[in-house]
């Protein structure tokens, strides 16, 4: 059996993403790593372990590089919540940046929201007991 481990996000400050993800999302801080040779530090954060059948996010801070070019590739992370409309009560109140309040996809019943990181990436809540359901079902 094959699984999804991790996505791997570009950070302009490392510190400030590890806050976001964990006191924002909700998620741990999985592990820690630094590359002193090719400078990067790595860390993966989630809601569980990857042996553990969790996928993580991978954030790479390269020593320097404050921002990236977001490009148009790139879509979202998106992330199951029990309650989305509470979670973004509690996200908004942990100073989270709320881009798109609760409710219907448009052209669909699943619940969903956005919120966007410091360094500007999209992750989107969906309601998770509506998972898989709605428009691309």
């Amino acid at each position: 059996m094959s699984q999804v481990l991790h996505t791997m996000l570009r950070v302009g400050d490392l510190d400030r993403s590890i806050q976001f993800y964990t006191d924002v999302l909700g998620m741990t801080l999985l592990r820690q790593s630094t590359n002193d040779e090719y400078k990067y530090t790595l860390a993966f954060v989630g809601y569980g372990e990857e042996k553990d059948g969790h996928a993580v996010i991978e954030l790479t801070y390269n020593w320097g590089v404050e921002n990236y070019e977001m490009g148009t590739a790139f879509g979202h992370i998106a992330l199951g919540f029990e309650d989305i409309y509470s979670a973004c009560d509690k996200i908004r109140a942990a100073g989270g940046n709320i881009t798109r309040e609760p409710g219907p996809v448009l052209g669909g019943s699943t619940h969903i929201a956005f919120v966007e990181d410091p360094d500007g990436y999209k992750i989107e809540l969906i309601q998770r007991d509506q998972a898989g359901e709605g428009v691309g079902a």
